[in-house]
């Protein structure tokens, strides 16, 4: 499995590429009042495939990944940093309840989106610190 290593990763930097970029487009909608573009059908299915590759592939490298990768504990941090990303873009989508509180949320999801690439670049808990 480890042959096909370079592929699945690049399948997954491709589908956190495009997820980031829906989301954030979903997001400036509902900011600008358009909630019913956002959650149109084909949008919003598109983006649960985007997102549904995105964990396969994900699930795939930690599959593929020496045990020695896991010693720094960089990876808890990162999935510590997405469970975070996840819940602040549903504040920032839909459970929030005014614009300006979605407008904080969704500022909050774009860092925790920045974290998260950090974390994954650097393969350090640090990420942009490091």
């Amino acid at each position: 499995m480890l042959a096909y290593y370079a592929f699945v990763k690049s399948v997954h930097i491709a589908a956190v590429s495009v997820s980031g970029a829906v989301f954030l487009m979903r997001a400036l909608l509902v900011q600008a009042g358009r909630e019913g573009w956002a959650q149109v059908a084909p949008v919003r299915f598109a983006s649960y495939a985007i997102d549904t590759v995105l964990l396969t592939a994900a699930l795939m490298l930690v599959a593929m990944l020496p045990s020695a990768v896991f010693s720094n504990h960089w990876l808890a941090v990162k999935g510590t940093l997405v469970v975070a990303y996840i819940v602040l873009g549903v504040f920032a989508m839909r459970r929030a309840a005014t614009r300006r509180a979605r407008a904080v949320f969704l500022a909050a999801a774009v860092v925790a989106y920045a974290l998260v690439i950090g974390v994954a670049l650097s393969h350090h808990p640090l990420g942009w610190l490091a």
